[in-house]
């Protein structure tokens, strides 16, 4: 559909409009087949993923304690995109007021953000898990890593936070177009008319700061595993310490590859096509909650017991009163 033209103004607008891909509007609703698709495996996986935690009393440790948590992080940060992207996608719907727009900005970056300080929290857990196997519930108490978590979501909020309230002062006097499927900071940014030095500054120095300090606490905890496997005598030991990091590695490799070639590409790349520049994004935000639980699911050996249990505690729920207390007994 064609946008209607737009004469700039000086007061702020009160709706804007998405344009979904820019130049591949015409292949929307192929696109749109697997974002919904993965949109599907981040609800049933990161849904399952809770329940099973949630309903099995042995895997209420601090590792799936931060795995809880990142599923809750995947499905707010892939439903506050997915819904209004398959509207744009299917039905043209274009139209996002400007508070709904903000609300969705925050609730993306402030996730990532999130993310990105679980996963840190993951790799101190996996260090602490193998290097000090015998004071790990010690160490990590409840309190622990309810306070890791809570750390994370208020850095997360105080970085975002000037984010979304500059962009809330500025007059916006642009036609309301922004060219992304989703509203990211920097395309709507680009519809402010006064003064942006600030908020491209800090957007830019909040993104080096989480894409480059979070991978290095993570690269230095996965070194510190790494000496302590290489000194391990038994190599079935050594396998198991590489297997139960292999899935960790996965997720991580997931989450910042993807951003820090989005946030660089958008930086230095300005012919790069727009297309490639949003696709990139949505890819980011939309791989990582998709993939987390079935890498998790399928690698680690936990999650996958506590899934059967579940499922045979159900059957027996499930059976007859005559016959139940035979099956239990």
């Amino acid at each position: 559909t064609t946008m209607p033209h737009w004469h700039p103004t000086n007061t702020s607008l009160s709706e804007l409009h998405l344009t979904g891909i820019p130049g591949l509007q015409h292949l929307h609703h192929w696109i749109s087949i697997p974002f919904c698709i993965m949109y599907l495996l981040t609800l049933a996986g990161n849904c399952t993923l809770l329940c099973v935690i949630k309903a099995d009393p042995s895997l209420h440790l601090p590792m799936f304690l931060f795995l809880s948590m990142l599923a809750v992080i995947d499905l707010v940060m892939s439903t506050s995109i997915t819904p209004k992207m398959l509207g744009t996608f299917w039905f043209h719907s274009t139209a996002i007021s400007l508070d709904a727009c903000l609300t969705q900005m925050y609730f993306v970056h402030a996730s990532s953000a999130m993310e990105s300080g679980v996963l840190v929290a993951m790799a101190f857990d996996r260090y602490v898990a193998i290097c000090n196997p015998l004071r790990y519930l010690s160490i990590l108490t409840s309190p622990v890593v309810a306070s890791i978590g809570l750390a994370a979501l208020l850095r997360a909020v105080a970085f975002m936070s000037p984010l979304t309230f500059q962009i809330r002062c500025l007059p916006l006097c642009h036609p309301p177009v922004v060219d992304h499927s989703y509203c990211e900071h920097m395309a709507v940014l680009k519809l402010a008319c006064g003064d942006t030095a600030f908020s491209n500054t800090y957007s830019l120095s909040i993104s080096t700061y989480v894409c480059s300090f979070d991978p290095l606490l993570i690269a230095l905890s996965y070194g510190l595993i790494l000496r302590a496997v290489l000194s391990l005598s038994s190599p079935q030991a050594r396998k198991k310490a590489f297997s139960t990091c292999g899935s960790h590695l996965c997720i991580m490799a997931l989450f910042y590859i993807p951003g820090l070639l989005s946030m660089y590409m958008e930086k230095y790349h300005q012919e790069l096509p727009p297309h490639i520049q949003v696709l990139l994004a949505d890819v980011y935000l939309l791989i990582p909650p998709a993939f987390n639980p079935l890498i998790y699911g399928i690698r680690t050996k936990q999650i996958l017991d506590g899934a059967r249990r579940v499922i045979s505690w159900r059957k027996l729920i499930g059976i007859g009163p005559g016959l139940q207390g035979t099956e239990l007994g």
